[in-house]
């Protein structure tokens, strides 16, 4: 398939590995501007080289999205090198799998800064930049978890939690204010991506995302179409709708159903190091790009998000065969 050109500036955070890294691949293939946040200063210069591998152009900027200071003078960095910013993707996040009772509150606090008020810092710097401009698109990587909450993530289930409180009223703001600055979730699945590898564990066997699992790509694809087309929220995958649902419908049945077989679903038979590197306060070192250790369990598509990126095509399409299904049962009669 022919890809699009896309003249555009593209500010992603969390990019040099996981669903930033596959991100960034989606916007290199179309030959963006990208504007590369991370920590990890190797992974942000192979990332960077793949942007220009496509033909695209990139910077890499190591940043710790806790600091508003930090991330506000990236973005000025950003306008200073590549131009106006475009679209900003707050996609940075960490996570401790715990108990609550055996995490820690630096840990709670690390990971709040990081997957929450990362987003906010980035997204204020996004603002001050397109408010002006009366222009730009802010994307905020989501979760099915910040609609319904699992056992031994707390600190990150209540961060994505946050970010969708804190966008739905920066989204009444700019409606009061009839700004075209434009804000959007997309809340992602279970995903094969390294971080089951370096985020800070107590467990006893190795960490995993809860099945049915997705390859990082099916978000990326979801993270780029939200940039590009009106919607307030993107669902991707069955499976996050269906925790979407449980939450509204039937929530004690879900605590009850998460608290019995929650624990088990998010490990492997696997044995774990307690004394592993983690990226919790320091970035781990290693060719960690965007996929994890879970290739062989990870789908590469998912029909549903295929569905719901289409709507009004399928829609039409449903019609159309309904309206050839009557014609020719009254034929036939």
């Amino acid at each position: 398939m022919k890809l699009q050109k896309r003249d555009e500036t593209v500010v992603i955070t969390g990019a040099s590995a996981g669903v930033g890294r596959a991100l960034v691949r989606e916007y290199a293939r179309r030959q963006a501007q990208i504007a590369l946040l991370a920590r990890d200063p190797g992974r942000l210069e192979a990332a960077k080289s793949e942007v220009e591998a496509w033909g695209g152009k990139a910077i890499g900027l190591s940043c710790d999205v806790a600091d508003a200071k930090q991330v506000e003078e990236a973005a000025a960095t950003v306008e200073r090198e590549l131009g106006p910013i475009d679209i900003w993707h707050n996609n940075a996040m960490t996570t401790v799998f715990a108990p609550i009772t055996e995490t820690k509150p630096d840990e709670f606090k690390r990971a709040t800064e990081v997957t929450y008020l990362g987003c906010v810092y980035g997204t204020m710097a996004a603002l001050r930049r397109m408010l002006p401009r009366n222009r730009g698109v802010i994307v905020q990587t989501g979760s099915a978890l910040a609609y319904r909450s699992i056992p031994l993530q707390a600190a990150y289930c209540a961060a994505k939690h946050a970010i969708v409180g804190f966008t739905d009223s920066l989204r009444c703001e700019l409606i009061h204010h009839k700004s075209k600055v434009r804000v959007t979730v997309v809340h992602l699945p279970a995903l094969n991506t390294p971080q089951f590898s370096w985020c800070r564990t107590r467990l006893p066997r190795h960490p995993q995302p809860v099945p049915p699992i997705f390859e990082p790509e099916v978000a990326a694809r979801a993270l780029y179409w939200a940039a590009h087309h009106e919607r307030r929220e993107v669902f991707v995958g069955g499976s996050t709708l269906q925790a979407i649902y449980a939450q509204k419908f039937v929530p004690a049945l879900a605590d009850w159903y998460l608290g019995r077989y929650g624990y088990e679903a998010q490990q492997t038979s696997d044995p774990v190091d307690p004394h592993r590197p983690d990226n919790l306060f320091e970035p781990v070192t290693g060719s960690y790009e965007a996929h994890g250790v879970f290739g062989q369990k990870a789908k590469d598509f998912s029909l549903q998000t295929w569905v719901d990126l289409r709507r009004l095509p399928v829609a039409l399409a449903v019609a159309g065969s309904a309206v050839l299904g009557v014609w020719v049962f009254r034929r036939s009669r």
